[in-house]
């Protein structure tokens, strides 16, 4: 069975440097389905264009939703040469994996855990529509859209977990940056046509690598001074021969 690995951190780049794109380049990217060794289906959405509030592309990037996910249901149900699905554009008969820069709508971060969850302090801070994670009702139309088998986003710097109707599961990827939290992370999958698998693949925390240069730094100096005493006493003996030598 064929299986892709890829590493999320290239793709958020691409999907953030999507998000901010301006009006006038965005609408040929803000929707790409990428598609594997044929078994293997990953939607990149532009989550700015999904906010509805009738920017220049957010019409057209609806449309465009629409009638890719009318295509991915007569590939799963094998109808592409039956009544409405007839001359519709053929894709692997599995569901998508979902990645996108904002996260599906959701209250907080109340029921994330882990390691690099939102800090007890912030968890229970509300989450406002179309700022902090996408709105109700585009949330609702990607999952009866495309019922991906799993959702991949980020924008919130932490690490979170979630599972949209007891059906669809998403994971936010926290930051990869010291910047916005001291121990950044990336995830590694593994997928089939029917199962994944993640990896979660933690960098060393900044406070660790601070230490450590510090110390090193220490040492060097440490070293350093050692060799100068050595040098100094090399040439405090040198220059005693030398004397010794001109007295005889």
């Amino acid at each position: 069975m064929n299986r892709y690995v890829c590493k999320y951190v290239y793709i958020y780049i691409y999907i953030y440097i999507s998000s901010m794109r301006s009006a006038a380049t965005a609408p040929f990217r803000s929707v790409s389905l990428w598609e594997t060794h044929g078994t293997q289906l990953f939607l990149l959405v532009n989550s700015v264009a999904l906010h509805g509030d009738h920017c220049p592309i957010c019409q057209r990037v609806e449309e465009e939703l629409h009638k890719l996910s009318h295509a991915l249901n007569c590939s799963i149900q094998g109808a592409q040469h039956y009544g409405q699905c007839k001359n519709t554009e053929s894709f692997a008969p599995t569901a998508p994996v979902l990645l996108q820069h904002y996260p599906l709508y959701r209250v907080s971060d109340a029921m994330c855990t882990g390691v690099d969850a939102t800090p007890l302090d912030d968890r229970y801070q509300l989450f406002q529509e179309r700022y902090d994670v996408l709105s109700k009702n585009a949330s609702k139309k990607l999952l009866w859209w495309f019922k991906p088998r799993l959702i991949l986003s980020g924008h919130t710097h932490h690490g979170c977990e979630v599972l949209h109707e007891n059906l669809y599961p998403e994971i936010s990827v926290p930051s990869f940056s010291w910047r916005n939290r001291n121990n950044p992370s990336f995830i590694l999958g593994t997928f089939s046509r029917s199962d994944f698998r993640l990896s979660k693949c933690f960098l060393p925390e900044e406070r660790s690598v601070l230490a450590l240069y510090c110390s090193s730094c220490l040492i060097i100096a440490l070293i350093t001074l050692s060799q100068m005493k050595m040098f100094r006493r090399s040439l405090h003996m040198l220059n005693s021969l030398l004397r010794k030598h001109k007295t005889l």
